[in-house]
């Protein structure tokens, strides 16, 4: 494919570049030879009569022009990949695919051991890499980064397909010991308690419960802040501090961990935990068979909590 002297392996090897800002780390990922990938700087160069990259330090740096260019080559090279190289059939059994989503911890512990019972079941053959959540989930789908986000509703994208998957419920978490396990649990307790609050990396945003509240015009007294949802129940334990957390978390370590569980003293509206996927992939056949795996995990997983609260 050539468009007007410009030929498809260019637009990768630049997609790659820019990416990595790196010859040699580019040419690892497309595992070409550093010699071949500086060759295609020159090239792109050329045509776009830019320098693309300059070294800056021990960094390459993208030039303006290359910034412009990142967005719009990332977007060619998925609808490419979405039409032409997506294989027209998938079987989970045969397949050696590997699929990136970007998820948090929380969802890794509560949904994704039903997703992989329902792949054993399968005898599926997939593979699956965990991408930590980020401040702008929607263009890790756009540069095809990630095939799939699982994140709250709040912070999908517009310009993607989504989906709501489930709905999760906030409780506060106590050590069983502590003075706040015991007696009315009132706003004015839980304002004066200390709170073990998770604070996404990276800047990342706010949690979905930290947003809700503030909403509330809630401010919580933070006594610690930790980067994942499955360390909290451990740090409050046998402290006089408090969380506010997902239920399904909260129930699954309160069954290990010396925790009592306290219905909030303020509203907290539901969380819809939803996917998306990017827009030219809909009708990727693996993502399809991934979205619909997920659904049924969901169905497990609703069927195991109803089943451990005696429903």
């Amino acid at each position: 494919m050539r468009l007007n002297r410009l030929d498809l392996n260019l637009l990768i090897a630049l997609d790659a570049l820019l990416m990595e800002r790196s010859v040699t780390r580019a040419a690892e990922r497309l595992k070409l030879t550093p010699s071949a990938l500086s060759s295609a700087l020159s090239r792109l160069r050329e045509y776009f009569d830019d320098e693309l990259l300059v070294q800056v330090g021990r960094k390459m740096e993208p030039t303006p022009r290359a910034e412009g260019l990142h967005d719009a080559v990332r977007d060619v090279l998925v609808r490419i990949d979405s039409t032409i190289a997506i294989q027209p059939d998938f079987d989970p059994a045969a397949s050696d695919r590997s699929f990136r989503v970007c998820l948090s911890d929380y969802s890794q512990m509560v949904l994704v051991p039903h997703l992989l019972a329902l792949c054993a079941q399968a005898r599926a053959t997939v593979r699956f890499e965990f991408l930590p959540q980020v401040s702008n989930p929607a263009r890790t789908l756009e540069r095809g980064e990630a095939d799939l986000l699982v994140i709250p509703w709040g912070f999908l994208s517009p310009d993607h397909p989504k989906e709501v998957l489930y709905h999760e419920e906030f409780v506060c978490l106590v050590g069983k010991g502590s003075a706040l396990a015991s007696g009315a649990f009132t706003l004015e307790r839980y304002l004066a308690a200390g709170h073990v609050v998770m604070q996404p990396p990276d800047g990342a945003g706010d949690s979905f419960e930290a947003w809700s509240l503030q909403r509330h015009g809630v401010a919580r007294r933070i006594a610690v802040t930790t980067y994942g949802f499955a360390a909290v129940p451990a740090l409050v334990s046998g402290s006089e501090l408090v969380a506010t957390i997902h239920s399904r978390l909260a129930h699954r370590f309160a069954g290990m961990l010396p925790l009592a569980i306290r219905k909030p003293p303020i509203s907290i509206e539901p969380m819809q935990q939803a996917m998306q996927w990017h827009r030219h992939r809909t009708k990727d056949p693996g993502l399809a068979w991934l979205r619909d795996t997920l659904r049924r995990a969901v169905r497990r997983m609703d069927g195991e909590d109803a089943e451990s609260q005696g429903g």
